[in-house]
């Protein structure tokens, strides 16, 4: 998807990446968790480490627990939303 495109209302801007949906409890909202590999030179080994993001779960997509999922940043939603999921990825289910 390309930069200062709209989707669902909402201008995207910046950053795109993928995750899993962990939670969906609120109400258009949903939990991402991404896994993130990291090398620490000072040890010289690799550390896993994790992200959660509170994203926007438009009506027209409806994300649900377990998918896996492309998020893009957009403007403030509210106090701690400022991304939203763009899409699915293919072939990739719970």
């Amino acid at each position: 998807m390309k930069k200062d495109t709209k989707f669902d209302g909402l201008k995207i801007r910046g950053e795109t990446l993928t995750g899993r949906v962990i939670s969906t409890k609120s109400k258009k909202t949903a939990v991402v968790e991404r896994d993130i590999t990291k090398y620490l030179s000072k040890y010289g080994k690799w550390a896993k480490t994790r992200s959660r993001i509170i994203v926007h779960n438009p009506d027209s997509l409806s994300a649900k627990v377990g998918d896996l999922v492309t998020i893009a940043e957009t403007r403030k939603i509210s106090k701690t939303k400022s991304w939203t999921i763009i899409g699915f990825i293919e072939g990739e289910t719970k």
